[in-house]
């Protein structure tokens, strides 16, 4: 039963959000699955308090550079991303010329289609990765991940990935590819392992992204390659760990 939120409700955003994915459930982009993992990554933003951080708002920096200096970048869609950032994503794609494929971990043709439709109502004009066009593998790794299609993650210099597991991003760090990942879980798979891993909210995190693409577009190849040579994505994670062990002392989220 959807209510009204009051805009003054401590925890209006979440809430919203909370909405939005019900609503990808019920347009058939996301699955039950799909909210139980929102309700784990919901509890580790309470903990970096519900804010893009400095350590975040490095990795973005960084994310952005690595977008611009790829020849091939893709972004990788699941339910919950085309759910959250439709419009967004699209956005994103334009900003650093990057194509826009759907993969998924519980898979089905017509959840495939429905994210597709959705995008493409938004404005996306070549969604990839649909019906025979996943003909192409991940090496070494199970599930329906593995299909790809051979014009994107295939042929992929470098991968973003949000809302991902940790299975399929190792693969992508086996072939070669890059990866940028966002997950509010420092301590995950997907985190440790991805080149570029920004611990924030996607919802947060794809705007300023796009903002911090457009900024770079004028610098030169070799401060972009600094930038990215610069960053240690160990490290990075360190810092949003040092953030959740503070807790309630530097922490103002009203649960």
């Amino acid at each position: 039963m959807r209510i009204s939120i009051p805009k003054n409700h401590p925890r209006a955003v979440s809430l919203g959000i909370r909405e939005m994915l019900v609503d990808g459930l019920k347009a058939g982009l996301v699955v039950e699955e799909g909210l139980i993992a929102h309700g784990r990554g919901e509890t580790f933003d309470y903990l970096i308090g519900e804010k893009t951080t400095p350590s975040a708002i490095m990795a973005i920096n960084t994310a952005a550079a690595l977008l611009l200096m790829s020849s091939h970048p893709i972004i990788s869609v699941n339910g919950n991303f085309a759910a959250l950032c439709g419009k967004e994503i699209i956005n994103l794609s334009r900003a650093c010329g990057a194509l826009i494929e759907v993969n998924l971990f519980y898979h089905s043709v017509r959840r495939e289609r429905a994210i597709q439709n959705h995008l493409e109502k938004l404005g996306a004009t070549d969604v990839l990765g649909v019906g025979r066009d996943r003909s192409a593998k991940i090496p070494n790794l199970n599930g329906e991940r593995k299909r790809v299609d051979p014009r994107g993650i295939a042929v992929a210099d470098t991968v973003f990935v949000p809302l991902e597991d940790g299975d399929r991003t190792e693969a992508l760090i086996r072939m070669g590819k890059k990866v940028i990942a966002v997950d509010l879980n420092p301590l995950s798979r997907t985190a440790v392992h991805a080149t570029i891993c920004i611990v924030d909210n996607v919802v947060r995190v794809i705007p300023i992204l796009i903002q911090m693409i457009l900024e770079l577009k004028g610098k030169n190849r070799h401060s972009l390659t600094s930038m990215i040579r610069r960053f240690d994505n160990l490290r990075n994670l360190n810092e949003s760990l040092k953030l959740i062990r503070l807790g309630g002392s530097e922490i103002s989220a009203t649960v």
